[in-house]
């Protein structure tokens, strides 16, 4: 076979161990040699496959039997769990999942990194099941849902388990009301976000403009669905987050990550970066003298500046790419708050900080990769791990969010 062919599985169906997880849901085993990746097997069980795709050092695999089955393995609590692409992990129990979530960003600090991360790392967990606030829905053929793993194929689905209780809700209404002439057959996707009050409804991928009529229709069954706003209380703040603003989705750790991610710190100044509509900043600035937030996307800059004259508060909102705010920025401040992208800070933004250093960084983050690309920088440029923090924002998946504490010196 050619490296990278597709095979249809064979009648040879090798059996391996499977060693420990890998960032992005699979189990990791070996086969003379190369390494396999299986989804849905955990750490410790021997399994029977089939190679699906051979790369260079690389096998991907399908699972076929459990041989011999982890004790932390239980039985799934959705039904579609395994074809639907939004979970990789409902097959293992919840303290099983954060324990082996941490064994997974310590091998990405030491691996990419070439960081040796603390012995300690803390762990904020979350309820397990109806914890998202937001999410993406599929439509075809008059039905609703996720798209299948690794695919564009439609998985229906009548609930979601990690969804929160009014998401599930807007979803039974939402198959109802696809039952009617009324609703526009060439929407292709939508997103729900509740503040468990009211849900936000947008419209994020369509074959032609959606009239406003839809929106107010929808809204007689989905309390807030014709809103271009929604509020949603937390930290002792009111925020608003419009339709193409982002905001946390797990709805229990909210509070927690920002009293993990602000710890004790307080000074004089505070930079607030990839701000968002204010979540960190409001907080923040009950804690320094002077707060600067900086954020690129109008609709967040606008909801962050509505937020902060509601509150009252003397808050500097700064519409720029981070990059450019820093490179014209001359006084570092003393504390630094950072909650980046996927794609995470980069090296300009690095190399920026370095120059203006900061007493204390701290970088929220959705990818432990490209977490460990920006602080080994940081650290070979005088900063030290302060702190490491796993906050489970995202059970039964493989996402992890990180709260890295560096201080200079």
């Amino acid at each position: 076979m050619e490296e990278n062919e597709t095979n249809p599985p064979s009648a040879a169906e090798p059996e391996l161990s499977i060693e420990k997880w890998v960032y992005g849901g699979d189990g990791l085993g070996r086969l003379e040699g190369r390494a396999v990746l299986v989804p849905f097997t955990l750490p410790g069980e021997t399994v029977r496959v089939s190679i699906l795709r051979k790369k260079p050092g690389l096998l991907e695999a399908a699972l076929r039997e459990v041989l011999a089955p982890a004790p932390e393995r239980v039985k799934p609590d959705c039904p579609v769990f395994g074809r639907c692409g939004g979970c990789q992990y409902q097959h293992a129990a919840y303290e099983a999942q954060i324990a082996w979530k941490r064994d997974v960003l310590r091998e990405a600090l030491r691996r990419i990194g070439k960081l040796e991360p603390p012995e300690d790392i803390g762990i904020i967990p979350s309820p397990p099941w109806g914890y998202r606030n937001r999410t993406q829905l599929h439509l075809a053929d008059g039905r609703i849902g996720y798209l299948e793993a690794g695919t564009h194929r439609l998985c229906p689905v009548d609930r979601c388990p990690i969804s929160s209780p009014r998401i599930n809700e807007a979803l039974r209404a939402l198959r109802g009301l696809m039952g009617s002439a009324r609703f526009p057959r060439f929407v292709r996707s939508l997103e729900l976000f509740t503040n468990e009050s009211q849900v936000q409804l947008n419209v994020l991928r369509t074959q032609r403009p959606v009239a406003r009529s839809f929106f107010e229709w929808c809204a007689e069954q989905i309390p807030g669905a014709a809103e271009g706003s929604l509020e949603y209380p937390a930290a002792g703040f009111l925020y608003r987050v419009s339709h193409q603003s982002f905001f946390q989705v797990n709805r229990y750790l909210i509070d927690p990550l920002i009293e993990c991610a602000l710890g004790e710190a307080q000074g004089e100044t505070a930079l607030d970066l990839y701000a968002g509509v204010g979540l960190f900043s409001l907080p923040l600035s009950r804690r320094f003298h002077s707060v600067t937030a900086v954020e690129s996307s109008a609709a967040a800059a606008r909801d962050l500046e509505f937020n902060t004259a509601r509150a009252g508060l003397e808050l500097t909102a700064v519409r720029s790419p981070v990059e450019r705010f820093l490179g014209n920025l001359e006084i570092g401040p003393d504390f630094a708050l950072a909650d980046p992208p996927r794609s995470g800070l980069g090296k300009v933004v690095v190399r920026e900080l370095l120059r203006l250093a900061p007493r204390c960084v701290v970088i929220v983050s959705c990818d432990p990769s490209t977490l460990a690309r920006d602080v080994a920088p940081l650290i070979a440029g005088g900063y030290r791990i302060d702190r490491l923090t796993l906050v489970d924002l995202f059970p039964q998946t493989y996402h992890i969010e990180t709260v890295v504490r560096l201080r200079s010196g």
